[in-house]
């Protein structure tokens, strides 16, 4: 390990003890159960809709809907509609039914979502993220490179701030070194000082990589990582181990396989429509039934923001038919996965 390497080491160790006190004193105030308290919290956060469902998303204390807005727009050319009044409609929509946290995790998609909310910023939470100036590049992994890209997405999109910098790390994993992660950390914290970020943490597809920056790192609040309806916590030494006991919030992405999940195109007429909509539905029911995951799928239309709505409305928990129906669904999900996303199949336990 090199001086720098120590040095930074010890920086990270430092903070991270003060960091850990303060968690430790916000944990040990909040161990009551969920009851009228929590719904009373949940009722003051944005776009409110009594027929949505919030979650709390750990030690942020926000309370994000269940079903969240994902920033790609995979197959939007199938609308018969601009694409820029597309979007600022599916974000109307959104707020609408009470969805209220957009995840955008590149440079054209935080552009279009700022373009979208000119006029309402402060109605929703937006997060960001500058994928391809980013620890996925070698030439962004130093905390100066990180907070430059930060400052010039925040500077092209029109934006002064960010709900949630989500800084997008490499994947497969296995390849950030300690003092990448440390490098990271420090960007993460001087943005959220300098009031550019109100809260910090980063997605991954490395799932040994993530438990250890939650556990290691009390700093981080929030993570993303892939949730599909084949997903299911591992029996021992789970995500979701390390993310109850610190507190760290969560968002699943990739819930509908990179759309693999559905026969049709998305487009309204498409005669498989109707299919793809209860396949959507049921993907989603068997995702909410983990209470620490949001899942943020990428909606195209205002016919599918209703759709995942509605679904957060249906019965939670699935009948042995359903089950048995989203097990072939997934089965036949796996088989359709393009060779680019078959690294889906290593996230089926979490």
């Amino acid at each position: 390990m090199n001086d720098k390497e120590l040095s930074r080491r010890k920086f990270i160790q430092k903070t991270s003890l003060v960091a850990a006190g303060t968690v430790a004193g916000v944990l040990a105030s909040r161990q009551p159960a969920l009851g009228k308290t929590d719904q009373s919290a949940a009722k003051k956060t944005l776009c409110y809709n009594e027929n949505m469902e919030y979650r709390r998303l750990g030690k942020t204390g926000l309370w994000i809907s269940a079903v969240c807005l994902g920033g790609h727009w995979k197959r939007v050319n199938v609308m018969n509609q601009d694409f820029d009044k597309n979007r600022h409609d599916v974000v109307s929509r959104c707020m609408d039914v009470g969805i209220n946290y957009i995840d955008a995790c590149w440079d054209n998609e935080v552009k279009a979502y700022s373009k979208a909310l000119a006029g309402r910023r402060d109605k929703i939470y937006l997060a960001l993220s500058h994928g391809a100036k980013e620890p996925r590049n070698e030439e962004f992994r130093t905390a100066k490179k990180l907070l430059e890209s930060l400052d010039e997405l925040l500077r092209e999109s029109d934006q002064e701030y960010t709900d949630l910098w989500r800084i997008t790390c490499h994947e497969p994993g296995g390849t950030h070194s300690f003092n990448t992660s440390c490098e990271i950390v420090e960007a993460l914290e001087k943005a959220k000082k300098q009031g550019k970020a109100r809260f910090i943490g980063f997605s991954s597809h490395d799932r040994r990589w993530i438990k250890f920056m939650i556990e290691y790192f009390p700093q981080i609040e929030v993570v993303l990582f892939p949730y599909t309806a084949k997903s299911k916590e591992m029996p021992e030494d789970s995500v979701f181990d390390a993310l109850k006991k610190c507190d760290v919030g969560a968002f699943g992405i990739k819930p509908f396989a990179s759309n693999s999940l559905f026969k049709g195109s998305s487009a309204p007429d498409d005669p498989n429509a109707e299919e793809d909509d209860r396949c959507a539905r049921l993907a989603i029911r068997y995702i909410l039934c983990n209470p620490h995951i949001m899942p943020i799928p990428g909606l195209i239309s205002i016919h599918q923001v209703d759709n995942v709505a509605k679904a957060v409305k249906e019965r939670r928990e699935l009948d042995v038919a359903e089950a048995e129906k989203l097990r072939q669904l997934m089965d036949r999900t796996w088989a359709r996965l393009p060779a680019n996303y078959r690294w889906l199949k290593n996230w089926e336990y979490v």
